[in-house]
């Protein structure tokens, strides 16, 4: 029974392998559009974004534990970790608006 489920693992990581490539390049992508979206303007730089919304977040007990950015959307999700839970914050990356908040 231990073989059938270091097979599984092993079958699950082979296929999972063949998608991180095309994340990478996503995540590429999405860092290249922030970047001209800044030079251009159009976007807020994280750090401004970051000033924003973390002191808010730190003083409710949550840690910063990161962001991502949707280039397609232009938003920007802050990652929050408090309790155990994950609390994400999305923010507009035109405006610096939060649009939404969920977790936690």
């Amino acid at each position: 029974m231990k073989m059938f489920g270091v097979l599984a693992l092993g079958a699950l990581v082979a296929a999972a392998a063949p998608g991180a490539p095309a994340a990478a390049q996503d995540r590429r992508s999405d860092q290249e559009a922030a970047r001209k979206g800044r030079m251009q303007g159009q976007l807020l730089p994280l750090r401004v974004i970051e000033a924003r919304v973390v002191p808010s977040m730190i003083k409710r007990g949550a840690q910063y534990i990161g962001f991502d950015f949707d280039s397609a959307t232009a938003v920007y999700t802050l990652k929050f970790l408090r309790n155990g839970n994950v609390i994400w914050v999305d923010v507009d990356g035109r405006s610096g608006q939060v649009m939404s908040r969920a977790g936690g």
